[in-house]
């Protein structure tokens, strides 16, 4: 006989709120309304804490300290009741608009043990080849020039930077050929080392910048060249969910230029480019637009992610504690930022002297390191065992994607040998590279 599985109300009162959201009536409703119909809707946990399934499908949990709502990722194997809450005192950010529960399926995993797909490497392979054949004269390198050699033209970076900006967390294998293939061109070694390279996210500006300056020396075929190079990047890229979500939203920016040439060519000016393209992105991306909207949001989803990522705990928040730890914090700034929950797993790391360990790195003002520092690190509070390939590359690329966003946040620099607990983790799949697992796509 087959067991019944368990009621839980967390997903009993998901599964209610994502019905009604996707009734047709929810557009017609005020905030007002939508605000009385979700605060009905509210749990209530033994220890008191109170959660609301909200904005972007995703659970909030409210702060008795000063009333604010936080992303959170619900606990499980508790049993909440459900209780009223005060309409009034919802905020508008909780309140689902409608679009936002059509964000697009991403995953939060690392390009660390489950390697990117052979077809999709090959089709890259063959682009980067055709798109390395141009001139620099005709495509100058006006961005990423820091990666790439002067005498690569700009299409070559039109598809790095297409796959950096696309990825959730740009964390990859050292021999990943993904990236391997971009050796010729490359101006230096890459950040990093033989096992993992650590590398950085550039803005969307810096893509926009390629073809901004095309347009101003007055090339608007070369600056469709590139916009197009980047869109058949992306497409290539949409088969591999850890570049999908923004894959998808960089095509909506950039397809509207292609089928309509000249439509861009008033916008000289690389930052009016930029938001031109932002407002193309339908409300459904939103979520993967954050990380240029609203850096303050976007941290505060990674860091969701991390609590998701780290279910397998037996206290995810403690666990996600440890590696918001190894943030650069000198102004005190992240506690404020976390729900209660963390918040107290975060100070009591802090009073151990645990925290902003990874920050004791000295670095250059490029965010690479200093030679002859060395970083030194306290033993972990605890540690953190994820029973399975998969689930340690979701928590790499969960906490890579919560190091760079509270780098885009705040300034810090992340380490080019990565945060402290992130290569611990890194030890536990060394020895599983080179792959055919394909659990990622």
């Amino acid at each position: 006989m087959t067991p019944v599985r368990a009621w839980d109300a967390f997903t009993s009162a998901e599964a209610e709120v994502r019905a009604m959201v996707a009734d047709p009536r929810w557009q017609g409703l005020s905030v007002a309304d939508r605000a009385h119909v979700l605060a009905a809707r509210i749990l209530v946990t033994p220890d008191g804490d109170r959660w609301l399934f909200g904005a972007h499908a995703r659970w909030h949990l409210h702060d008795p300290a000063d009333g604010r709502w936080h992303l959170a990722p619900p606990p499980r194997g508790v049993r909440p009741r459900q209780v009223q809450h005060p309409a009034a005192v919802l905020p508008g950010e909780v309140i689902p608009h409608g679009p936002d529960f059509h964000a697009e399926p991403g995953s939060t995993q690392a390009f660390v043990g489950p390697d990117v797909s052979e077809d999709l490497t090959e089709r890259l392979r063959v682009l980067l080849r055709a798109s390395g054949r141009k001139s620099e004269l005709d495509y100058p390198l006006t961005a990423f020039d820091e990666i790439f050699a002067s005498d690569v033209p700009s299409t070559v970076a039109a598809i790095w930077g297409t796959i950096m900006w696309c990825a959730y967390a740009p964390a990859f294998d050292g021999n990943e050929r993904l990236i391997t293939v971009f050796g010729e061109y490359l101006r230096r070694s890459l950040p990093g080392d033989e096992w993992v390279r650590w590398l950085p996210a550039p803005p969307l500006l810096d893509l926009v910048t390629l073809v901004s300056e095309r347009h101003r020396a007055g090339h608007p075929r070369a600056a469709l060249r590139l916009a197009a190079v980047m869109a058949d990047t992306a497409q290539i890229l949409m088969s591999d969910t850890r570049f999908r979500p923004r894959a998808l939203a960089l095509l909506t920016m950039v397809e509207p230029m292609l089928r309509l040439p000249g439509l861009d060519d008033p916008l000289k000016d690389a930052e009016a480019l930029r938001e031109a393209w932002l407002e193309r992105c339908p409300r459904r991306l939103c979520r993967a637009l954050l990380v240029e909207n609203d850096p303050a949001a976007h941290f505060s989803h990674t860091v969701y992610d991390l609590v998701e990522a780290l279910a397998f705990m037996p206290d995810p928040p403690m666990a996600a504690a440890t590696f918001l730890a190894d943030l650069s914090d000198s102004k005190g700034a992240l506690p404020a930022r976390l729900d209660h929950r963390l918040r107290r797993a975060y100070e009591e790391l802090d009073r151990a002297g645990l925290t902003g360990t990874s920050a004791s790195e000295s670095t250059e003002p490029e965010g690479f390191p200093v030679p002859g520092r060395v970083l030194t690190k306290p033993a972990p509070a605890l540690e953190v065992a994820p029973p399975d390939r998969a689930s340690t590359a979701a928590v790499l690329g969960a906490a890579y994607a919560t190091g760079l966003a509270w780098g885009r946040l705040t300034g810090a620099k992340v380490p080019q040998s990565g945060l402290a607990g992130q290569t611990a983790l890194v030890r536990r799949v060394v020895h599983e590279r080179d792959d055919n697992h394909t659990d990622h796509t």
